[in-house]
This record gives C-alpha cells, sequence and structure tokens, in this order.
C-alpha cells in the first residue's frame, strides 16, 4: 500500500512540476541510464547552452542517508578520514548530521607532481554528511522527525546506502532484508516533504496579492495536484523539463529533484561478484526506472581498509578479488550524475586538481581558481594530461608544440593542465 501511495503523490509532484512557469533559463539537462551488459551506471550531460555562473561554487556536497541498520554510518566512518558517526547498532545513534571532507582520489596528480617537481599536492575534495536515519513516517514527526529535511536541502546530491546483506547479528528495522520496500520507504517521505512543501507555497500565493511571478503556475500545480492526474510515478528529476521550467523549480527546493545515487552495501564475499546478490538485481532495477545512479559497496570491507597500513590496503583489494575501494566508486558516480570533470594546475609551487562543470569555458574554470582570474581573462595555455606526461614538462611539451594557446571560447577538457594568463 505505501508503494502505491508512493507513485501517487510522486505523479502528483511531477504533474505539478510540468506546469511551472519562470521568467529566466538554465544550462544543463542530465540523462541517465544503466546499462545492463556492463551493469555499469551510464551519464550523459546534454548541453543546452554554455551560460555558467560567474561565482561557481564547486565545493561539493554529498548527503548519506537510508533506514536504521543499513551500514550508513559504518560507511561513513570508513570514508571519511577521522569520522566522529557513533555507529552502533542503534536506530537513532546519529542525531546529529556528521560532516567530514574526503580527497577524491586521482593517480594523475602524482604523476604530474613528480615530473613539475611541485613543493605539495593539492587534491580535489567532496564533502559527505551523514544525515540520521530515516523511518517511514518521518514526515510526520515519526523517529527523528522532520530534523533531517534541512540537511538534505543543503547537499549536492544524495547517496542512499541500501542494505544488500543477511547478518542475524544486525536487526533490520523493518524485520527483513528487502531493498525495494526500503527504498520505497525513503523515497516516499521524501515525496510527502515535497508534497508539504508545494502546499505551504500555494498558501501563502493565495493569501498575498497575485503579483508574485510564480502565482499563475503555481495554482496550475493546485489544479493538477487537486485533478488526481498520475503519471508513472517517476521521481521530480525523471521529468523532461525545459530551461524556464527548471528554474523554476529552484525556488521549491524539491528534494527529489536532487540526484540520487543507491548505494547497495553488499557482504565482503559478494564483493568480487555482485550479480550472485538477489538483492542487488531490485536496486539495479529500481534506480534505472527512477532515473538514478547505483554502486555497490561492502561498508565492512571499508571499515576494514582503513585499519591497515596504505600499502597493504591494495593487497588487500586484490585478494577479495577488486581493484578499486568503494570511495573511489562513490565519487566516480557522484561526479558522473553531476556532470563534473576535473583539470589541473602543476608547477613548482604545488599541484592542484580542480572540479568544474563540464561544458565550462577556459574563463569559467580560471574563475573557479578566483574571480579576477576570469574578470581579467587573457588565455590558457592549455595541454592534455597524456601529452604533459609524455612531453616531461610544460616546457618540453610547447617545444614540441602540444602546448596550445586557448581564448575566451575553449571549452575544457578532462585532464587538460593549464596556465591562465590574466589582467586586472
Amino acid at each position: 500500500e505505501s508503494v502505491k501511495m508512493a507513485r501517487a503523490a510522486c505523479s502528483s509532484v511531477v504533474t505539478a512540476l510540468s506546469l511551472l512557469p519562470c521568467k529566466s533559463h538554465h544550462l544543463l539537462r542530465n540523462q541517465f541510464s544503466f546499462s545492463g551488459k556492463s551493469n555499469k551506471f551510464v551519464g550523459v550531460l546534454t548541453l543546452e547552452k554554455r551560460c555558467f555562473s560567474s561565482t561557481v561554487s564547486m565545493s561539493l556536497k554529498a548527503g548519506i542517508v537510508g533506514l536504521p541498520n543499513v551500514g550508513k554510518s559504518t560507511l561513513f566512518n570508513a570514508v571519511v578520514e577521522n569520522g566522529k558517526a557513533q555507529a552502533a547498532n542503534f536506530p537513532f545513534c546519529t542525531i546529529e548530521p556528521n560532516v567530514g571532507i574526503v580527497a577524491v582520489p586521482d593517480s594523475r596528480l602524482q604523476v604530474l607532481s613528480k615530473l613539475s617537481n611541485s613543493q605539495k599536492v593539492v587534491p580535489a575534495s567532496i564533502e559527505f554528511v551523514d544525515i540520521a536515519g530515516l523511518v517511514k513516517g518521518a514526515s510526520q514527526g515519526e523517529g527523528l522527525g522532520n530534523k533531517f529535511l534541512s540537511h538534505i536541502r543543503e547537499v549536492d546530491s544524495i547517496l542512499q546506502v541500501v542494505r544488500c546483506f543477511e547478518d542475524n547479528d544486525i536487526v533490520h528495522v523493518n524485520g527483513k532484508v528487502d531493498p525495494t520496500s526500503d527504498i520505497d520507504v525513503i523515497n516516499l517521505e521524501l515525496i510527502f516533504c515535497d508534497l508539504d512543501q508545494i502546499g505551504k507555497r500555494l498558501d501563502r500565493l493565495n493569501k498575498g496579492k497575485p503579483k508574485d511571478s510564480h502565482q499563475g503556475g503555481s495554482r496550475k500545480i493546485c489544479s493538477a495536484k487537486n485533478s488526481g492526474s498520475l503519471l508513472d510515478g517517476k521521481p521530480a528529476r525523471s521529468v523532461a523539463l525545459n530551461d524556464i521550467e527548471k528554474d523554476s523549480v529552484k525556488h521549491l527546493c524539491l528534494l527529489t529533484m536532487k540526484p540520487m545515487i543507491y548505494v547497495a552495501n553488499v557482504a565482503e564475499t559478494d564483493l568480487a561478484d555482485p550479480d550472485k546478490n538477489t538483492f542487488l538485481e531490485q536496486v539495479k532495477a529500481l534506480s534505472s526506472d527512477l532515473q538514478s545512479g547505483h554502486v555497490v559497496v561492502s561498508a565492512q570491507v571499508e571499515s576494514e581498509l582503513t585499519e591497515l597500513p596504505l600499502e597493504e590496503r591494495t593487497e588487500y583489494l586484490n585478494s577479495l578479488g577488486v581493484s578499486e575501494s568503494g570511495l573511489g566508486n562513490l565519487i566516480r558516480a557522484t561526479y558522473s550524475l553531476l556532470g563534473l570533470q576535473t583539470y589541473f594546475t602543476s608547477g613548482e609551487k604545488e599541484t592542484r586538481a580542480w572540479t568544474i562543470h563540464a561544458g565550462m569555458t577556459a574563463p569559467q574554470a580560471a574563475g573557479v581558481i578566483h574571480s579576477d582570474f576570469e574578470k581579467g581573462f587573457i588565455r590558457a595555455e592549455t595541454v592534455a594530461y597524456e601529452d604533459f606526461v609524455s612531453a616531461g614538462s610544460l616546457a618540453a611539451a610547447r617545444d614540441k608544440g602540444l602546448l596550445r594557446s586557448e581564448g575566451k571560447e575553449y571549452i575544457v577538457k578532462e585532464g587538460d593542465v593549464m596556465l591562465f594568463r590574466f589582467n586586472v
């Protein structure tokens, strides 16, 4: 019954969103699909307009959510150095959100640093927020109630940890392991919160004067909600909105509009061959249907890795039949979901990774370093990472004709090594 309610409620949000008006435009449209053949989440970024804000903040924040006892805080503690979350077999041990900054793993940094004889290396970073466990009825005050809402609204993407392992010593809050039910419970709470947000917005508009630019569209929302029209039960992010409609949605801060990655937490024995895990099939199917990504991790393995010296971690992963930690998988999926990429600056002082939106021009990428770089942009001396490495240095790349002088219209590519020239 709760699943039907979730789908009906979500359809109302979808219908409402499709009727919203707006007065300006946006830039990106992300489309996501699951490739059954490669068992990988695929993110495709379609650029509609290359017009990014000049005040771009690339401080990434991902919120980790999940029902109690699914391994959420264990995963947080493992991926965040010096994590303070008190993981325990108790539903509400994470009462306040725990925050940790994690360096984005990138082997290219060390290569560039060595070639440039850099004094220090500065990786890109991502902020993980461990958000208190949700339960059925949280939007109506059950468990910790609406405490989680404000914390979720602040994040760029949501990582929903889903339990895909059996363990009699760890009690499931609903009595049995059922990924489909768990996902529906959390999504239902997010949907109800969105409907409540829309309702409050309508109340304010109905009490005010009809001069608000969003009022006409909001009345259409009301009509759509009351009409009982149901689409196919998909979250708000699955609706194909145009630029104007996307902009109008922003002021509502809808939770189901946020990019979602389902983190399938499997047992250590399933990590090398996750396809044999029957629970994972449910997560794959739902992530595809809900326009989301999915990754497979073992929170227990991640926890064990933190107790090993760095030089022994790779050997331990290899013994399990995997080549990369769950942290790397999580970050790569997050970058893909948000349409992000990396460029580098490298010199004697430092080698540094910078995170930008795919499709940014050279001046916009420079603005991520400092706004003056964008305002006074002259040109960007650019070389591809592979060409930099093959040449051995920036000077050698210049001598071999591999270093290019790019202007204001240049679209920065993944892995570009750049030196900006500017004047203010």
